[in-house]
């Protein structure tokens, strides 16, 4: 992937494109950044933008406040436009799926497909799902890290996680070891307390091909969100895949087939300008 300098305000954003083909836009998770996205996302046939987000990988915090998915989404937009994809794809993982839903309500004339990869959002803002991501940052904005990280894994909540979703007890762990935890920490409190702002009846108005991938054993990323994004979205298909838990090889794996399928399909290319 070739990295490229992107700026928006006064942060400096990182933005990786490559390949040919099909074009799209795909975003991380909370706390991911580029090479996330390569582990889910097929390399060929495509070709590929991905906006580190802001605090995010290689870019910079900046000094807007407070961080919201709109504010990620304008991002990308911008990234889209100064890139030369006027009209693509948009995809993404985890907060990247809620970027994605977002583009698709307010610029529906630029979007072509979606590809939602393990949404942790449905409709409304600060879902019960991601109170441990608030929790963590909680944690981090009123104890010294370290501390803050003990009071976590003995709490009910992580432990109970630990138990029930080792894969995602051992990201929400990532958030503590990050160098920058107590500057990330108001990325992790604002974002996991907003939405995608795109109301159920505005979802249900969506008109272009949809792929939703989900799993099961996700604490973050329940399968219910998937579900429900999927019984809403005219057009959606979802795929359940292997949870990370069980299997993260096979988890990518059945991941990038998905989207590969999804692709391939001719119903995605009578959308996407030749």
């Amino acid at each position: 992937m070739e990295k490229k300098s992107f700026k928006r305000g006064d942060a400096e954003l990182a933005a990786y494109e490559d390949g040919q083909g099909l074009p799209i836009i795909f975003q991380h998770g909370l706390g991911g950044d580029e090479a996330q996205v390569a582990q889910n996302v097929p390399a060929a046939g495509m070709r590929r933008l991905t906006l580190e987000c802001r605090g995010h990988g290689a870019s910079s915090l900046g000094n807007t406040r407070p961080f919201s998915i709109r504010m990620f989404a304008d991002d990308v937009l911008a990234a889209a436009t100064e890139y030369g994809f006027d009209r693509f794809i948009v995809g993404g993982i985890s907060m990247g799926t809620a970027i994605a839903l977002h583009l698709a309500h307010r610029h529906a004339h630029r979007i072509a497909g979606l590809v939602l990869v393990r949404p942790a959002w449905t409709f409304g803002a600060s879902p019960d799902n991601l109170e441990p991501i608030r929790a963590v940052a909680a944690l981090i904005r009123s104890h010294p890290v370290e501390e803050a990280e003990s009071r976590f894994i003995a709490s009910e909540m992580g432990r109970r996680i630990a138990s029930e979703a080792p894969d995602n007890f051992s990201s929400l762990l990532g958030y503590f070891d990050r160098p920058d935890a107590v500057a990330f920490a108001s990325v992790l409190a604002d974002i996991a307390a907003d939405g995608p702002n795109v109301p159920q009846t505005a979802a249900a108005a969506l008109a272009v091909p949809t792929l939703i991938i989900g799993n099961r054993q996700d604490a973050i990323h329940p399968l219910s969100c998937a579900q429900t994004l999927a019984n809403v979205i005219p057009a959606a298909s979802l795929v359940e895949v292997t949870a990370k838990a069980v299997d993260k090889n096979r988890h990518f794996a059945e991941v990038q087939d998905a989207i590969a399928h999804f692709l391939a399909s001719k119903t995605i290319r009578s959308f996407v300008p030749s």
